[in-house]
């Protein structure tokens, strides 16, 4: 044991300063405003988002962008009303002229749900607004804070990004939300370090799918969501294939703008996980056993060694603390919750070994009554 602490010591030394920093919490740039602002249509697929597309639509339809702003909602075969209410909402803003819904056709084999209904509520954008430059690619259940769309594409125009994303507000309104949503952003952050991300020197892609505004042209080159049409974990694809294409990538964590949706029990956030864990580790057996094996000797093993007297295992256990409080900070929970980390990686863990497990059962990628994963691949 003794051993195995301190190569987790190591390894938690290495990661603070040699992963992209990626445990800092860095604001938002602010760009200077250019002289001409794009014209910009948000896309946003939807399925059943009765609860949050009036919030998203109002939101969207109320932002404070001096440009031409449009809105395309894309009802995937909803049966919750949600093209009714997202018409509603922008009646109640006389602003109907600046909405258009559209009905998703039937699901063709080899599309993913999601990506089918963002190819068709982008037909419709380029047919009925030729020269919008920007799409804003989003989901039906954001609040989109009045100045975001203005300062993210100042941001994309200063730094002459192609896709530019923002990580939103994730709820921690109950106790569930406090101790899973702080690590499941920790996590993502540990396997796309956002400076990372920008470099255009290095590999790694990545991208929040609630909110990436991407240039039109950038799009097009990579042959649009036909290029992505079957992946599950879809902004990290599309990031990937921009960065490939030769374009340059940002992303960040949101102040403002957040999530609508909730999760009310750990089963749902089980769900959260399970859903996606082992495309993520592209169905390799062997990614999974590597992962485990990870997650033992980083997360579980240090708070076992430190409390059999182990100085390695509080070296390794203070040094992932340290690296998890700025993510409690931004969260606005207190710090002194990270020593708990390695209790929600066991949690993570679970997750991900179910989702393996309903990946070789036939119901990876569950997702709104859809199975999108199966064994040779996904739909």
């Amino acid at each position: 044991m003794t051993g195995l602490a301190i190569i987790a010591a190591l390894a938690w030394a290495w990661l603070l300063f040699n992963r992209g920093m990626f445990w800092r919490v860095d604001p938002l740039p602010i760009a200077v405003e250019p002289r001409e602002w794009p014209e910009v249509v948000a896309v946003i697929p939807a399925r059943d988002e009765a609860a949050g597309i009036a919030e998203t639509v109002r939101s969207l339809l109320t932002q404070d962008y001096p440009g031409k702003l449009s809105v395309v909602v894309t009802d995937d075969h909803s049966k919750d009303g949600t093209s009714g209410i997202a018409y509603a909402a922008a009646l109640d803003l006389e602003a109907t002229d600046r909405l258009t819904v559209v009905q998703a056709p039937n699901l063709p084999s080899g599309w993913a749900g999601k990506m089918w209904a963002q190819h068709n509520g982008l037909l419709e954008a380029e047919r009925l607004h030729p020269d919008a430059e920007l799409w804003l690619l989003t989901d039906a259940d954001i609040h989109h804070a009045p100045d975001q769309l203005r300062l993210m594409v100042a941001r994309l125009l200063r730094d002459h990004l192609d896709l530019a994303s923002l990580m939103v507000r994730l709820s921690v309104a109950n106790q569930v939300e406090r101790a899973v949503i702080p690590a499941f952003i920790f996590f993502f952050r540990l396997l796309y370090p956002f400076r990372w991300v920008a470099d255009p020197a290095r590999r790694t892609a990545g991208a929040a799918g609630g909110y990436m505004l991407i240039r039109r042209a950038i799009l097009e080159k990579i042959g649009g969501m036909q290029a992505i049409r079957h992946a599950l974990i879809d902004d990290c694809a599309l990031a990937a294939a921009v960065k490939r294409a030769g374009g340059f990538l940002s992303l960040d964590l949101a102040e403002a703008t957040y999530s609508l949706r909730r999760y009310d029990n750990a089963g749902e956030l089980w769900m959260m996980i399970a859903r996606s864990a082992y495309t993520q580790l592209e169905y390799s057996p062997l990614l999974l056993a590597g992962t485990v094996l990870s997650m033992v000797i980083g997360f579980l093993l240090p708070p076992v060694a430190a409390l059999s007297g182990s100085i390695a295992g509080w070296v390794a256990w203070v040094l992932m603390s340290v690296s998890f409080a700025p993510m409690l900070r931004y969260h606005r929970l207190p710090i002194w919750w990270a020593p708990a980390l390695p209790l929600v990686a066991i949690f993570y863990l679970g997750a991900t070994l179910d989702s393996a497990r309903r990946h070789w059962r036939g119901q990876g990628g569950l997702w709104k009554g859809r199975v999108q994963a199966v064994n040779n691949g996904q739909r």
